[in-house]
This record gives structure tokens, sequence and C-alpha cells, in this order.
């Protein structure tokens, strides 16, 4: 496929309607220039000789402007002008309507469509069936224009070979449309993925919308980072907003590794959810797993910009487990949102927390406790609730330091069902 995106363009560059003019251009202007070939035994050769090579050429310059230059709305009345100069002559010189040539009309028009963008359609329309209706209308009251056939087997040769041709024409015109449809599908579903779960992006397809969906068991994981303000005071809004980047890039990447959800980014604050939407009784060593991984990039990244003498951001970051309800709101610019009194608390946890630790609360440390090692931090008093007991994670116990170390969560996953001491079943083993 590279070599037909060096020649018409790339998916994920150039839209639709530039990579068809590229092609509609580049196949007409070669075709042109090969039609030569088939005139040079006609009446008027010369004449055609000029056409084609005329039409050819300009078809060709046309692609070079659009593939090299990346011209090609304003050349969308010079194109489908010189397609129209094109059939129109070649009405006269080759049969009129009993030679075919009309045939053509018609997948100039669907491309002359597809291509309209911004244009009119009702004078595109009107254009096209003026033209038709005059190269008939010629023909009707000067039958001498038109250069006729010497036998009825001329005759039918050309009329079915410029069938035959508009044929193929039009089955390759479909063939690229698919194609290119179905790249623009393809980049669709994936910038969907984006912004949705596969299951809610799926769901919102087929009904339209989302029931939200209450979860028992799902483990939140807040973070931000602390002084933000006073480090982002030295930075420009483009060194800000690349650092930011960077960070939340590798947070994505991790939260995909431990299967947790990322919810949203609120200025410097990261928040990710486990147990959702698919739910799974792993979510709060995910969760833990997944916030060592944080503070441990973190830490690496602190290292290397203190080197280079430079200020950088450490994290607070909390995690709380139980229940909440999860789905897709409004209409205009949705996005997967979970809720309820696990989110807030969960939130609080951050806000409380200790700047480069794992943060977590009793529910999460029940869970976890036989895998890390955990500091009690006692009862904290956080804002707008009751105290709150927490722990610091401080790292693996010496059981599975090994595993869990060596950033495979699915291994640790394995190792800990085959012992028996965390699932019922195998399923959630992938």
């Amino acid at each position: 496929m590279k070599w037909i995106y060096i020649f018409l363009g790339d998916p994920k560059k150039h839209s639709l309607e530039h990579r068809l003019f590229n092609t509609v251009s580049l196949v007409n202007g070669l075709l042109n220039l090969l039609g030569v070939f088939g005139v040079l035994y006609l009446e008027n050769y010369v004449i055609l000789i000029a056409l084609n090579v005329g039409s050819g050429l300009l078809m060709l310059a046309m692609y070079y402007l659009s593939r090299v230059k990346s011209i090609y709305f304003s050349l969308y009345w010079p194109f489908n002008l010189t397609i129209l100069f094109y059939l129109s002559s070649m009405w006269f010189f080759n049969g009129g309507s009993l030679g075919g040539n009309h045939y053509y009309l018609i997948p100039a028009l669907v491309i002359a469509l597809i291509l309209i963008r911004n244009h009119n359609v009702f004078i595109v329309y009107s254009i096209y069936i003026l033209v038709a209706a005059s190269l008939y209308t010629a023909e009707f009251y000067h039958r001498d224009w038109v250069t006729t056939y010497e036998t009825d087997l001329d005759r039918y040769l050309d009329a079915g070979g410029n069938y035959l041709f508009v044929q193929i024409l039009t089955g390759i015109l479909i063939f690229i449309l698919s194609r290119n449809l179905n790249v623009e599908r393809k980049k669709s579903e994936s910038l969907l993925l984006n912004i949705l779960p596969e299951s809610i992006a799926d769901e919102l397809k087929k009904e339209a919308r989302v029931i939200p969906k209450r979860y028992e068991s799902a483990s939140v994981l807040f973070c931000d980072m602390a002084g933000f303000t006073k480090i982002a005071e030295k930075m420009n809004a483009e060194e800000l907003v690349g650092e930011l980047d960077t960070i939340f890039r590798e947070f994505d990447r991790l939260c995909k590794a431990y299967k947790l959800e990322k919810i949203k980014t609120i200025g410097d604050a990261y928040m990710a959810v486990g147990g959702i939407p698919d739910e799974n009784r792993t979510n709060p060593v995910d969760s833990v797993l997944c916030g060592l991984a944080f503070q441990s990039y973190m830490a690496e990244q602190k290292e290397i910009h203190a080197l280079r003498g430079r200020d950088f951001w450490e994290i607070r970051l909390g995690i709380h487990m139980g229940p909440l309800v999860a789905g897709v709101v409004g209409t205009d610019k949705f996005a997967y949102d979970v809720w309820g009194d696990t989110v807030n608390t969960a939130s609080r946890l951050e806000s409380s927390g200790v700047t480069g630790e794992v943060n977590i609360s009793s529910q999460v440390y029940e869970e976890v406790k036989s895998y890390f090692e955990c500091e009690p931090r006692g009862l904290v008093s956080i804002k707008n609730k009751a105290d709150i007991e927490m722990y610091l994670v401080k790292g693996f116990l010496p059981e599975y330091a090994d595993i869990l170390s060596s950033k495979q969560p699915n291994a640790l996953f394995k190792r800990l069902y085959e012992s028996g001491a965390l699932f019922a079943s195998s399923d959630e083993i992938e």
C-alpha cells in the first residue's frame, strides 16, 4: 500500500476528496495520453491527437499541483470544465450519440458531486444537464457536424468499446471510493475508540445512547502534579503543554498495560478506573501496580530533569475502591465518565496523599495486602468527610517481587490464579 500512498496520498494526511482528485486526475491524464494510439487510424486524427495530448497534459499538471503542492480545491472548476470540453469535443469527432461518448458524462458527474464540497449542487447539475442537452440539440439540427462511421461494424465496435470502458471506469471509481470510505471508517472508529471504550462505542453506535451501568467493585485512581503552578510559571505555554503531553502519553500506555480505563484529564490531574467497562476481580491489584508505575516514571523523569538543571513535578496519587456508576451523558462532545461516592473519596485520597507515594484506602488495602508491603498512615482527616484510614504502598512482598517488578501483570495474575490466591476461574486472564 505504500506505493499507492506515494502516488495518491496518505489517508492519515489527506482527505477523501484530495485523494480522489489525485486519483482521477492521474488516471485520466495517463489514459488520455494513451488514447493517442487509439485515434491514429481515424479521419481527424490530428485534431484528436491534439485533444488527447492537451487534455492529458493538463490533467497531469493538475495532478502535480494537487499531489505535490496540495492545491486541489481551487482546481475544481478547471478540472470539471476540462473533462466536459474533452467529452464534448469527442462527441463530434467520434459518432455523436451513436458513438457512446455520452456514457462518460455519468461517471464525470459522479466525480464532480463527490468533489463538490462547498460548491453549489444545483449549478453543477445544471451545467452537466445543459452540456448534454446542447450536444443532443446540436446533433439533431446539424447532423453534418458529427463525424459518422463508415460501417455499422465500426459503430458497434466503438459504441461497445466505450460502454465497456465506462463500466470499467465506474468499477474502478467504486473500488477507489469503497477503499477510501473504509479508510475513513477506520479513522472514525479509531477516533471514537480514543474517546470511548470499545464496548461503550459499540453500544452507542447500535442504540444511539448508552445505558448507565452500576459496578459494585471498581478501583478509582486519581493523581495530580504537586507544585504544578510554581514550576509552570517558569515555562511558556508550548513547553508546558509539551511536558504534560509526554507525561500523560506514558500514563495512557501504563493504563493499557495494567487494564485500567482512562477517564479524563483536567489540567494537571489524571483519572483512571480499574474494573470497568469489563468487570474483573484484579482491579485493586491493577490500580496499585499502575500507581507504582506512575510514581516510578515520575521519579525517573525528575532525576533526568535534575541533571539538566530543570525542575520537575512529583505527583500525589490516591486509590479507592467501591461501587460506582459509569456511562455517557449528553449528546454533544460526550465522554465516558463515572459517578458516585467512591469517585469523590478517591479524589479526597489524592488531595490528602503524600507526594511521591501511592496512597490507598483501607478498602484497597484489604484486597492487596497479601501482595504489597503497606505502611499505615492511621486516620487522615479529609475535606467534607469523616476521617479515613489510609496506607502507603511501599513495595512488593518478597514472594511476589519477581513477578510484580517484571511489569508483566498477566504473569502475576496467572501465578495468583494457579496458587488459588485470587481467582475462582481463569476467565479473567487474557
